[in-house]
């Protein structure tokens, strides 16, 4: 009976053995057809070579996605690419921005294929003459200027004198090395950052990397001096108080607030800052995970080059990792951006009160020194609100810090109001 029950047991443990080497069999063929995917060359595709459909005749399934960028998928609850008037939904801002330029015409982007186009038709760039710094993340065009003019000169040198030398939103070329196709980094305003705070890129995992180079550009950043250098204000740190103390040590403003003389930052799109306080990023989940999971093309497998919010691919973005159901996921990720959006609109019904606080105050004859706090106030919760209102995830990528950053706003807002009625009545009394 005993050997009966070995013989059983021998035979159950030979069969699992066999269907564990076959599945192991498979797993290596497959990963043999994913490796011949990219050794096989149709064209050589020289350096600097600008033309995604060069590079598609190497890659085609990427290069098909990638096209993609070009189809307007409609909204979501709180993106998509569908272009609007973001002035017109929130018009709290353009009393915000007051002064500004993004106060008469700021839109919902779409996608990367248009990040030229839309630049090059923003009335921003018509309002106020734009350096050379912007074309950094709008045009594939902008490593092949930098390489001629230099670095500091490509900056300075006026939006409008290098416009008609752009004909590319986002490229291949932005993020691969045409050769290897490995990941690159391709624009120095990040290299340099990322270099002073001690970083060498060189030494980047591929998991890092998959997510540094989206941050060349998905990032806070300004122009210094007089040269317009782009660069990005890390150098104390990625939360919204480093950034904001790195700006107070030089001083610098973007411009000064119409109404209240409050000189102002402008915050623009830092996923990338808001994403390392969050809990994706500690667990060493990517930028590209998300916005560009892993697909089935036939028996390859390859990233998803069509950009776009991860609520249109929740089963490839979500749940790999993530074992409930699409509306459960969809339900959660709606609850963060609802909370989010409700506390944007109160941070920007606190601004306003502010705003009109110090504006009263200086109709009774208040100085900038009476207002010195006031102004300070103000500048500090714009900075906040615009930290996440202008990131595109509406609190996803990190929600308690966003949630944190909008509750400060809201008592830096609140306090500015307090500071500018104190001084007002006590200036009306006077009389």
């Amino acid at each position: 009976m005993k050997q009966k029950v070995t013989y059983v047991f021998v035979f159950i443990l030979a069969a699992v053995l066999t269907v564990a080497v076959a599945i192991l069999l498979v797993n290596v063929n497959q990963r043999k057809q994913e490796a011949l995917e990219f050794p096989l060359r149709v064209v050589n595709i020289p350096e600097g070579e600008l033309d995604p459909a060069v590079w598609g005749q190497n890659f085609p399934h990427q290069f098909d996605s990638f096209s993609q960028t070009e189809v307007n998928y409609g909204k979501t609850p709180y993106g998509g690419s569908e272009p609007y008037s973001k002035l017109e939904a929130y018009p709290a801002m353009i009393r915000l921005w007051a002064g500004y330029a993004f106060s008469k015409d700021h839109n919902e982007e779409r996608g990367h294929y248009y990040a030229q186009t839309d630049q090059e038709n923003t009335q921003r760039v018509k309002l106020v003459s734009q350096p050379g710094a912007c074309i950094n993340c709008h045009a594939a065009e902008a490593p092949r200027l930098i390489a001629e003019m230099g670095w500091e000169t490509f900056n300075s040198t006026p939006y409008d004198e290098l416009k008609d030398e752009l004909h590319y939103g986002s490229s291949c070329a932005d993020c691969h090395n045409p050769d290897t196709m490995e990941l690159v980094i391709t624009r120095p305003a990040f290299r340099n950052a990322m270099e002073a705070r001690g970083v060498d890129l060189s030494q980047a995992t591929r998991q890092e990397m998959r997510s540094y180079v989206c941050a060349q550009c998905h990032v806070e950043y300004y122009f210094l001096g007089d040269e317009k250098v782009l660069t990005f204000p890390w150098s104390q740190g990625f939360t919204v108080e480093a950034i904001e103390a790195h700006y107070d040590t030089y001083g610098f403003k973007d411009w000064t607030h119409a109404e209240t003389g409050a000189p102002m930052i402008k915050i623009q799109h830092p996923e990338f800052e808001l994403w390392t306080t969050g809990l994706h990023s500690r667990s060493g989940v990517a930028c590209a995970d998300c916005h560009m999971p892993f697909v089935r093309e036939g028996s390859v497998k390859v990233s998803d080059h069509w950009l776009r919010s991860p609520l249109e691919h929740i089963n490839q973005s979500c749940q790999t990792c993530h074992n409930f159901p699409e509306e459960d996921l969809r339900e959660r990720v709606l609850i963060i951006q609802n909370t989010t959006a409700g506390l944007l609109r109160l941070s920007e019904e606190a601004l306003l009160d502010a705003i009109d606080a110090i504006v009263l105050a200086r109709e009774a004859g208040a100085t900038d020194e009476d207002l010195v706090d006031a102004l300070q106030f103000h500048r500090a919760a714009s900075l906040r609100w615009d930290f996440i209102s202008s990131e595109n995830s509406t609190g996803f990528h990190s929600p308690q810090e966003a949630a944190r950053i909008l509750a400060e706003s809201i008592n830096l807002a609140r306090q500015a109001e307090l500071e500018a009625t104190v001084i007002q009545k006590s200036l009306n009394q006077n009389e």
